[in-house]
């Protein structure tokens, strides 16, 4: 039997304080963001093994997407998305795909909305 796999690992709704946006206020108040990650890998040996040495850190993951979203301030959700990717892209070379979401909780609008949300994927060559 030939069986082809996809494995990812998703870190869904990790919540930061952060000073984005296109108005000045949302630089001087900031916000809460939230960031979903899925990270495609071949971790079928750490599954195998039950090893943890063959798979990626969680909580290096964390501390990358932290680093991005609180140490720079930016004025698009977009960018912070983009960033991100390249970054564990860059940091984690085991990384095929990475796809990462960013929401910005009631963003300013002339109305109601729960959230805005930028995807970003990419995928390593």
């Amino acid at each position: 039997m030939n069986i082809t796999s996809r494995t990812s690992v998703r870190l869904v709704n990790l919540v930061f304080y952060a000073h984005h946006g296109v108005l000045e206020e949302e630089h001087a108040v900031g916000a809460k963001y939230e960031v979903d990650a899925e990270m495609v890998f071949d971790f079928t040996r750490a599954a195998a093994l039950d090893d943890i040495s063959k798979t990626i850190d969680y909580g290096d993951v964390y501390g990358k997407i932290k680093t991005v979203l609180t140490q720079k301030r930016y004025y698009l959700i977009e960018a912070v998305a983009g960033d991100i990717v390249q970054e564990l892209l860059e940091d984690f070379p085991v990384l095929r795909e990475v796809s990462i979401k960013v929401r910005k909780r009631n963003p300013p609008l002339n109305g109601i909305c729960d959230y805005a949300e930028a995807c970003f994927s990419a995928t390593r060559n």
